[in-house]
């Protein structure tokens, strides 16, 4: 099930990143009284009524601008406009209509995509609402007045954004066919890997970042299985700065995750792994995707026999909260080891989807907790009475147990580890969840 994302769009400083933290619960992007302190978007996941979806922040739009750091927001806004299922068109209510509104509602209205306007600083309805109306000029339908800063009328903006999601969107796709999210930084080679998959240039490859514009689907049979790759390149245009450039491929990423069940990281082996590498390898990890990282370019590489391990503990180090992602070298455009992405896959997907019954993993519980003793405080010890597994796609175990401040994290790797050693789960993560019950109710 992939979840609807959301973009909080609109001209520099008319409140998007406060309106964006009221949303989120919390203080995510730079708040500053400056046009263009957002440069880049920032995305977390909300819930509202039963109905979840992804939001993204974006830097401000000046429509004509030569300055390039303004002129590479509009581009990531842009980006985010594509992706979005739904727009926030957010103005503001104080600085009134002006004419960069009817600029970005033109651009808006070219997306074809649904659009909610909402008027922002609205703290006062009784004062400012004869204000509000003036919106309406922008010819976008009814303006929500909302208080970022007072968290006033959020509810109905909310209501109003839900109605426009896709009720096919909200629920598990029949589509049976296994999903594999090629991600990584611009020009690692990700849509080279499908084409060399393919034998066919079905996706634009150039030497220039970000000449993949969309996210693409693309159907590949090997062995009679049919796959799904989707290829995240997803920069609009070129861009000289390559800081700006790194930060269009996060919203893509995050949107082909949605949709994965594996994600391959495709890391440039000229490069090595990167500081960029590991924010885009944790938007996998945290969705519970399974993890596969691909280091392309490897016949590009002089070697000798200690190249390979030095390769993989510096990645090991670097993505070191990821120890069960599964990694394998290769070059997309010799093909060398291509075939074997195809087996990881396979075996990934087999981790993701394994369930293991509740005796077995009880029978592995008992003999963990003999070889170490859970811990305890102040006299008292953990008891862990029983684990049994609710879920896939990750793996997820429910322990109940006597207290939850007993239950120290390396704990629960021990006990993950113990249960990967017995039935691998090899490149997926595998989440655990601890439940208080008391003794009495045993």
């Amino acid at each position: 099930m992939s979840k609807p994302i959301v973009a909080i769009v609109g001209r520099p400083n008319v409140g998007k990143s406060t309106l964006f933290n009221a949303l989120a619960g919390q203080r995510i992007s730079i708040v500053k009284d400056t046009p263009g302190v957002t440069r880049d978007r920032i995305y977390t996941d909300i819930t509202w009524l039963d109905k979840s979806f992804t939001m993204i922040d974006t830097g401000g739009i000046e429509m004509n601008t030569d300055d390039i750091i303004l002129s590479s927001m509009r581009s990531q806004a842009e980006t985010a406009i594509e992706t979005a299922d739904v727009i926030i068109f957010l103005v503001d209510v104080r600085q009134g209509l002006v004419d960069a509104d009817y600029h970005v509602a033109d651009m808006l209205r070219r997306s074809k995509k649904p659009i909610v306007l909402v008027v922002n600083k609205v703290d006062s309805f009784e004062k400012f609402m004869p204000d509000v109306y003036e919106f309406y000029n922008l010819g976008l339908g009814d303006p929500i007045p909302v208080s970022g800063a007072s968290r006033l009328g959020l509810g109905d903006m909310l209501d109003e954004v839900v109605k426009h999601f896709d009720p096919a969107q909200l629920e598990e796709e029949e589509d049976d066919r296994p999903r594999i999210a090629i991600i990584g930084k611009p020009n690692v080679g990700k849509s080279s890997i499908i084409n060399k998959l393919l034998g066919e240039e079905r996706v634009i490859v150039s030497d220039i970042a970000g000449t993949t514009r969309d996210a693409i689907d693309t159907p590949v049979t090997r062995n009679g299985r049919e796959y799904v790759f989707i290829d995240t390149a997803g920069l609009r245009r070129k861009n000289k700065i390559k800081e700006e450039i790194e930060r269009f491929s996060i919203i893509r990423t995050v949107s082909a995750v949605e949709r994965c069940d594996v994600a391959v990281l495709v890391i440039d082996a000229s490069e090595g792994v990167t500081a960029q590498d590991a924010t885009i390898a944790g938007i996998a990890h945290e969705r519970g995707k399974g993890v596969i990282i691909a280091v392309n370019k490897w016949d590009k590489i002089e070697k000798n026999d200690k190249t390979m391990n030095k390769f993989t503990t510096e990645i090991r180090e670097t993505l070191s909260y990821m120890p069960y992602a599964e990694l394998v070298f290769i070059s997309a455009e010799t093909g060398q080891r291509l075939p074997r992405l195809f087996d990881l896959i396979d075996m990934v997907i087999e981790s993701q989807t394994l369930r293991v019954q509740t005796g077995v993993l009880n029978e592995i519980l008992t003999e963990a907790m003999a070889m170490k003793q859970p811990p305890s405080d102040k006299g008292k010890r953990l008891r862990i009475y029983y684990m049994t597994q609710v879920s896939v796609k990750p793996p997820t175990f429910v322990m109940f147990i006597n207290d939850k401040e007993l239950m120290h994290f390396s704990y629960t790797r021990y006990i993950e580890n113990q249960v990967r050693n017995t039935f691998g789960f090899r490149g997926t993560p595998i989440r655990f969840i601890a439940r208080e019950r008391k003794e009495k109710d045993q």
